[in-house]
């Protein structure tokens, strides 16, 4: 048994390595390219008119104009968020800027540029090719552009099988077992609480949430997602006033490291460009979740009267993603000094969590850790919630039964229990890969269906976007 359960291993690390690997990493960005191409930059050029979309009165309260849906637009904005906002932001950016080295951080700029792209057209299949269910709520994302707008009906449900499959197996992995863990090692560490206590009071409190369906989630995450944002970008903000004399030399690493064709020297021997760029387009990947499939499903819950209307505001979540939160993380371990550097204690290089608690530390003391874990927590609770859904919509297309969805609440909420007491290695890399495959059936759909996009796109151009500029 412990030989299989070694070769098993050995095999998903492999797959793990493709997943995550070179070819899939320029499959993501190359999509995210060639729909910027041939949307001719719209998700760029149209930024400013997507954030105004986001905080529009229309967009936040409840209105019988915006069309079907189960949620607000913004609502299905702070879903998306609380699912994507998580550990990658903290741990991913840290870890980015230690194996990559500073100049990861300009890579992760530049993936998430290209990825506002990815984010959009993948949004905006997602509210075309939505349906309402049995119980009057819309379904909707790749599993559903794949099916309903593949000509090749057998390929469409194929792929949607297994993308749903894999986001499935994800919801449990990386968006739950991997953010319960994270939730306990920050209390265990900053403030000494029971890993067992974690667990319950976690488990307890999703239960509760999630148990009251996407209203619910959505409710929540609405009120959740712009408090932790704002909570830890402040303290970021503050952080790197404090730093701001070396700031400059650590805009300088970065931009340097990032195009830098020789293995750099100190504390980051034999990192060169193409080590900054693959971590740094790896990590802003992981983090923002463009191309995966993950944020569409939550799109498609939305109440709005055009698919691009809601593609723009969900796209910003790459935006406030990347650009904000990881920029400000990475800008705060940038301006510490510590990249890099050995820690004394354990005679390691500084990463992950410790990385970013020690440059927050650096310029706040003890209060840095404090903000660092309160805001660890917050982002991997409302990443559990997020994922939920997803899981759950994923599981309602390969099973159709109200029982099962019930049900998948129910054990969902116990999973997370097991996350925070418990380590399982074998486990975070099989996620990882299922996190992973998530994105091919995904990419296969966005390029196939590009035209579809594009389509959709002249004409809210036209109608929609022409006759907002004429009422102004």
């Amino acid at each position: 048994m412990d030989d299989f359960m070694q070769a098993f291993s050995v095999g998903l690390s492999a797959v793990n390595d493709f997943v995550w690997g070179p070819i899939m990493l320029v499959f993501l960005v190359g999509t995210g390219v060639f729909l910027m191409i041939r949307l001719k930059g719209r998700p760029l050029t149209k930024l400013g008119y997507a954030l105004r979309q986001v905080f529009a009165r229309s967009s936040i309260k409840k209105s019988d104009t915006q069309g079907q849906g189960d949620i607000t637009p913004f609502q299905s904005l702070m879903t998306a968020l609380a699912a994507t906002i998580g550990t990658g932001n903290i741990v991913g950016v840290a870890t980015a800027m230690t194996l990559g080295g500073p100049g990861a951080l300009f890579w992760m700029w530049v993936a998430a540029v290209f990825g506002l792209a990815t984010k959009y057209a993948e949004s905006v299949l997602a509210v075309k090719y939505r349906v309402v269910n049995q119980d009057g709520q819309m379904a909707g994302g790749p599993m559903f552009a794949l099916k309903n707008g593949f000509k090749v009906k057998w390929l469409g449900s194929l792929l949607a099988i297994l993308f749903s499959l894999f986001a499935v197996i994800a919801s449990f992995g990386i968006g739950n077992l991997t953010q319960g863990n994270s939730i306990s090692e920050a209390l265990q560490t900053t403030f000494q609480v029971p890993t067992w206590l974690t667990g319950i009071i976690v488990a307890v409190l999703a239960a509760i949430v999630v148990l009251g369906g996407i209203t619910s989630i959505g409710s929540v995450s609405a009120k959740i997602v712009p408090f932790m944002a704002v909570f830890y970008a402040i303290g970021g903000i503050v952080c790197i006033v404090i730093n701001a004399d070396q700031l400059p030399q650590g805009l300088h690493d970065i931009f340097v490291a990032a195009f830098s064709p020789q293995a750099l020297g100190g504390g980051f021997a034999g990192i060169t460009m193409v080590s900054a760029m693959r971590f740094g387009v790896a990590r802003g990947v992981f983090s923002n979740e463009a191309g995966l499939g993950s944020a569409p499903i939550a799109a498609a819950a939305a109440k709005t009267d055009h698919p691009c209307r809601q593609g723009y505001i969900n796209m910003t979540g790459t935006f406030f993603d990347t650009i904000i939160v990881c920029t400000l993380t990475g800008l705060v371990i940038a301006s510490s000094g510590l990249v890099g550097t050995v820690d004394p204690a354990t005679g390691e290089v500084l990463t992950g969590a410790t990385l970013t608690i020690s440059a927050f530390s650096s310029g706040l003391g003890q209060i840095g850790a404090y903000i660092v874990t309160l805001g660890l927590v917050l982002f991997a609770f409302s990443t559990i919630l997020g994922w939920e859904y997803y899981g759950e919509k994923s599981l309602e297309y390969l099973v159709k039964s109200d029982k099962v969805r019930f049900v998948y609440r129910l054990i969902f909420s116990v999973v997370a229990f097991f996350g925070c007491v418990t380590t399982l290695d074998l486990v975070w890399d099989f996620s990882d890969t299922a996190n992973g495959l998530m994105a091919i059936p995904n990419l296969i759909s966005l390029i196939v269906l590009s035209g579809v996009v594009v389509k959709l796109t002249q004409e809210y151009d036209t109608e929609f976007i022409a006759k907002e500029r004429r009422r102004r």
